[in-house]
Order: C-alpha cells, then structure tokens, then sequence
C-alpha cells in the first residue's frame, strides 16, 4: 500500500441524526529528498547494491575528471604508431599515434551518457505504456499490448542496425534514439501486468471514489507500489543501452570521430590490433564495457530490497 493511505475522520452531527459520508482525507508523501536518501540508504546496505553504486560513483568520476586524469589528447595523432605500454603511453597507441589511455578515460562520458539516457527514455516509455494499458482493459489495453507484443518479438539488435543505417544523423544522440526506441517493451510488458493486479485494490478504488483524477489515481496511488519494477527496467535498459552503443559504433553505424568504447574496439577491428600487439586496445574498453554493465546489473539486487523488506541485508 501507498505512503498516502486513507484515513477516515468522523463527521460530527448535531440533534443524533445520520452521520455524514465519511470523507478520506490524504496524508502528504514524505517529499522528494527524504525519499531519496532512504532509497539510496536501502540501497547502501545491500553489499551488491554498494559494489555496483562505488563502481558506477567511480566511472562517472572518471567521465567528469577526464580532462584532468588523461595525460593526452584523446584526438592527437602526434605519437608513434603501434606503440605498446609504457610509461608515456600506459595502454599503448593506435594505428593513427593516438594515445588509447586518455581514449578510454573520455570514452567514460559517451558510455555513461549512452546508459543512462537511453536507459531513462526507454523506462519513461515503459512506464507509460504499461501503466495506462494496465489500468484501461479493453480496447485501450488491447492496442497497446499488440504493440509491445510486436515490439517484443522483433529482433532487438537487427532492429537496432536498420534504423542506425537509415537515420541520416550519426551522432551520440542517433544511438540514444535507436536505443531508446527499442528497449522499451519488456519493462511495458511487465509494468502492465503488475498494475492490472493493482487496478484493482482497496486504496485504488477509494482513491477512485473520492473522484481522483486518473493521472493521479495512475500516477500517484499505483506507481509507487512498482518502484522496484521501474528501477529495474531502468537498470536494465541501461545496461542494454551500455552494449548496443559499443556494439553499433563496432559495426560502424556510429560517428567514427566519437570518441567512446565502441569506438575503440571498431578502430582495433580496423587495425588489425591483435597482429599488432595492441591487445590492450581490445581488452581495455571490453573491459569497462563489462565492468559498467556488472556494476548496474548489482545496484539491481539492492532495487529489490526498496519494495520487498525480506530481501534486505541484516
């Protein structure tokens, strides 16, 4: 049940006749902030949940401290070629005398910003979709459920490669698009069937008996008792999101002058890297590729504990 439970207060008659209808009144949601710091304060005494918040806490430290951290342009092409670990080139250089050290530290940014918006674009879909198709049976549930069901069954990363290929624009923000227009149907799928077993509790029909607006009843009664399901979807979109980026830019179908993970790998794919020597090429950016995408799937076993209190840590 909701924080904004209904209570029931006696209205006063004079001369003993018929009491009143009792009226509900509504009790204020905790706001945002102390919201916040309890879910990010559950989510700190889940041991999995903390390793992946320190990790993720750590890249967007990296992304936000690349200018600072890396020791070299990551577009200059001043230095040797296939150059292997040193000293001045901790991971080696490219084919093009580019410093891969400083390129993985900016291509924290691209990633970051590919995950998390994507991841949130796909969640706002979700979420919408699946609450309005979950509350509405009938006609509105049945279009919207042809929908996602087709969504589902479309093959995600061939989809993916279609509408990169064909959108003019090839920029970070073509990938979030594609990304976001494709990872949205599981977390609707899931989101509906959860507020169809809602729809239909006590606290919703005596919000819906008080005459609550339905953006309110939808919105502020029957979300929140799914915020588990939503942080999940976002988590797993983000994840989602995190490898379609590397793995579109890999294929080429991302702007070459990006500087990300993807990237990288696409210009070791190019460069022969591994007959050069320059694994670190390869295993650098895969590596920070698996690394962000553990640290998300983790915080997800901390987002579990949010809703259901036997799951969390003693």
């Amino acid at each position: 049940m909701t924080t904004s439970m209904l209570q029931t207060v006696p209205q006063p008659v004079e001369g003993g006749g018929t009491p009143e209808p009792v009226k509900p009144v509504r009790h204020a949601w905790p706001g945002p902030v102390l919201f916040i710091t309890r879910a990010v304060g559950t989510l700190w005494s889940n041991g999995k949940a903390r390793i992946g918040l320190v990790i993720v806490a750590l890249f967007v430290l990296i992304a936000l401290l690349a200018p600072l951290l890396a020791p070299q342009s990551p577009t200059a092409t001043s230095f040797t070629p296939y150059e292997g670990p040193s000293g001045a080139h901790l991971f080696g250089t490219t084919g093009n005398g580019q410093d891969v050290f400083s390129q993985v530290l900016y291509g924290a940014r691209v990633s970051l910003l590919v995950g998390l918006a994507a991841g949130l674009g796909a969640t706002v879909i979700a979420v919408i979709l699946g609450l309005i198709a979950g509350y509405r049976p009938g006609v509105v549930d049945n279009v919207l459920s042809f929908i996602t069901n087709l969504a589902l069954v479309l093959p995600g990363i061939p989809l993916m490669i279609i509408l990169a290929a064909y959108i003019p624009s090839r920029s970070v923000w073509t990938i979030i698009l594609v990304v976001t227009l494709t990872a949205w149907a599981t977390g609707s799928r899931v989101i509906r069937s959860q507020a169809v077993t809602l729809r239909t509790r006590e606290f919703v029909t005596s919000a819906q008996f008080s005459g609550e607006r339905l953006g309110r009843v939808v919105f502020r009664e029957i979300l929140p008792n799914m915020t588990s399901l939503v942080a999940a979807s976002f988590f797993a979109s983000a994840t989602a999101a995190v490898m379609a980026e590397a793995s579109l830019e890999f294929l080429g179908l991302g702007n070459p002058a990006t500087i990300s993970w993807g990237t990288i790998l696409y210009q070791a794919q190019q460069q022969n890297a591994l007959l050069t020597g320059q694994w670190l090429m390869i295993f650098a950016p895969g590596f920070a590729i698996a690394l962000l995408a553990l640290s998300f799937t983790l915080i997800n076993f901390g987002v579990d504990a949010l809703s259901n209190p036997r799951l969390r840590e003693k």
